[in-house]
């Protein structure tokens, strides 16, 4: 068993912090007109290397057993860590070139997003601005030795905390902008940078099929232990600094954010359940203030409410200047919910340390590191995008000649985006009964909020009713495939979109429908392809009208429900018979 001798304990003055200051400065200044014409090149993000193999990856856990007071500067650290991944991940660097550290980051400065962090100064575990970045450094040391990349160079902590990788000489300091590390190889290679939940993950990839070793630096004299506490724990209260430092980062142990959009009543009662007193709710605006039903979220007592009210309202006026169908209409939506998540990345704390998050915005938080050091759980409203195109695509196949079935793919860099955070995800919130199926055991089913019944009215008509609008992904094709030969039933449809002159409807008897209609239709019938919200199926259901849909829509259980496991105009047609008779004759139905 080793025993660490006890780390000298001195009081620090502000002569000598002065004094450190003005040093310091000193040495970046100088290292700058130095290597004013002859520094390293900063590197860009590329794609060449990304399928190449792996030399060497090193993991460091995030997270340690905390106090409440020490939390905070664990939580700027992680917060430090996540901007600085951004710089890092995806970086390629030519043969021959060296890479720089800094040059490759940047100054660390709150402008861009750094806070306060445990940052080891003359035997202290202070607060400063970006501190905590030498887990990366010396994460990335450790991977470029196993690797073996040239260490063009490198410096050691002076002091020592105990178990860190500074006892076996394979930590690496850094501090803006002279103390520097830096490496280069013969062959080109790739860093990766990443946070999960639990980690910080360092890879090296390269064309090269195994490493070429160098030998590792010349061991330094042992340095000195460091306290493994923080300074708001070393219990130094007298020290210039510990007052400053605890006014700053009041004692905490995190918190939970939901960073909300659309209001969905199941979505809603999920989060009130697993909400609990100092979480945070980010939501578009104040659905009841500015009365939009779609974001009036009911946050439990105790918890904190911030609004985005800027983006929401500015993707609410750029949406209604766009068309009803298409790809422009699509792109915008991206683009809105981009903005939107940006905004709340922004308005995230570094103390937070799970996020719930609604589907439409994962991808970008995901792109922008903001979930990297943080569990999260996905409410699902939607198939996944690879999902969503891969079943758009089969029904284009069935029907080429619909101007609306391929009129969209998302960008496939936001797609693998989606793919590899709904992967990482903890749990996948739904109702949809279908694409709970398709995520298997990680789905948690929860239930659709069934609306209050409506009174329903006699029919002067035998009356089917269909909720959606004339489109190919809502089963117009096979809806008007399966009536052609039905004339004595007559339609109601509740959209208004259309698949143009590829009108699916064009040969049969329909008109406008309402939810007044729907109290005196026979059925509704929603034979979908794709159908995320089935909320006038519910309302049918609700209501004892029969519904008949696939099992696309996700709908519940129910009596009164008849499923198709797809849209085929052949079973539609027997279906319809089965529930419309004995009203109908066969011969008007068949």
């Amino acid at each position: 068993m080793s025993h660490h001798p006890a780390p000298e304990r001195h009081l620090p003055s502000r002569l000598q912090a002065l004094a450190f200051h003005f040093k310091s400065r000193a040495f970046q200044l100088r290292r700058g007109l130095r290597e004013f014409s002859s520094r390293p090149p900063r590197h860009e993000c590329a794609a060449l290397l990304v399928e190449s193999p792996v030399i060497a990856e090193k993991h460091a856990p995030l997270w340690r057993e905390l106090s409440a007071a020490e939390f905070p500067l664990t939580a700027g650290k992680v917060e430090n860590l996540r901007h600085a991944a951004r710089a890092f991940h995806g970086v390629e660097i030519p043969a021959g070139q060296v890479f720089s550290f800094w040059r490759q980051l940047g100054r660390t400065t709150k402008g861009k997003g750094f806070t306060e962090g445990r940052e080891l100064r003359e035997g202290c575990l202070v607060p400063a601005i970006g501190g905590g970045l030498c887990q990366l450094s010396g994460l990335l040391y450790q991977a470029a030795l196993e690797a073996g990349l040239e260490i063009v160079e490198r410096h050691g902590h002076s002091r020592v905390i105990p178990g860190s990788a500074a006892e076996k000489n394979l930590d690496a300091t850094v501090f803006w902008n002279y103390v520097d590390l830096r490496f280069r190889s013969n062959t080109e290679w790739r860093v990766e940078v990443e946070l999960t939940a639990a980690d910080l993950i360092v890879r090296i990839r390269s064309a090269r099929s195994e490493s070429v070793k160098v030998a590792a630096p010349v061991v330094e004299a042992k340095p000195r232990p460091a306290p493994s506490g923080d300074c708001l724990t070393c219990g130094m209260i007298s020290c210039f600094r510990h007052p400053a430092a605890t006014a700053a980062h009041a004692p905490s142990l995190g918190h939970s954010a939901f960073l909300l959009d659309a209001r969905w009543p199941e979505f809603d009662r999920w989060c009130r359940s697993h909400s609990r007193e100092g979480d945070r709710w980010l939501t578009p605006l104040d659905g009841r203030r500015w009365k939009k039903p779609n974001y009036q979220w009911s946050p439990p007592p105790g918890v904190t409410t911030e609004r985005a009210t800027f983006q929401a309202l500015l993707r609410s006026w750029k949406q209604r200047r766009l068309p009803g169908q298409g790809a422009k209409r699509q792109l915008a939506l991206l683009e809105g919910d981009a903005a939107l998540a940006k905004r709340y990345a922004e308005m995230l704390s570094p103390e937070c340390r799970h996020v719930v998050v609604s589907q439409n915005l994962l991808p970008h938080l995901w792109q922008s590191g903001a979930l990297g050091g943080r569990s999260f759980d996905v409410l699902i409203q939607r198939w996944p995008m690879d999902e969503l195109q891969r079943r758009l695509d089969h029904a284009k196949e069935k029907h080429p000649h619909s101007t609306t079935l391929g009129d969209f793919r998302a960008d496939p860099e936001l797609v693998r985006a989606e793919r590899e955070a709904l992967a990482a995800a903890a749990r996948l919130v739904t109702p949809h009964r279908a694409i709970a199926k398709h995520f298997g055991e990680r789905a948690w089913l929860i239930d659709w909020e069934m609306p209050n019944p409506m009174e329903l009215k006699p029919a002067e008509k035998d009356t089917i009713f269909f909720p959606a609008s004339r489109l190919g992904r809502k089963g117009a094709f096979e809806l008007a495939a399966a009536l052609l030969d039905a004339p004595l039933i007559e339609l109601k449809c509740f959209g208004r979109a259309t698949e143009g002159m590829a009108d699916p409807f064009k040969e049969i008897p329909c008109s406008p429908g309402t939810k007044e209609d729907l109290a005196a239709a026979r059925a509704l019938v929603l034979p979908a392809w794709i159908e995320h919200q089935p909320r006038l199926a519910l309302l049918a259901l609700a209501s004892g009208i029969p519904v008949i849909a696939t099992e696309a829509c996700g709908l519940p259980e129910h009596p009164l429900l008849h499923t198709l496991s797809s849209p085929d105009p052949a079973a539609l047609r027997m279906v319809l018979r089965a529930v419309l008779q004995p009203a109908v004759p066969a011969c008007a139905a068949s």
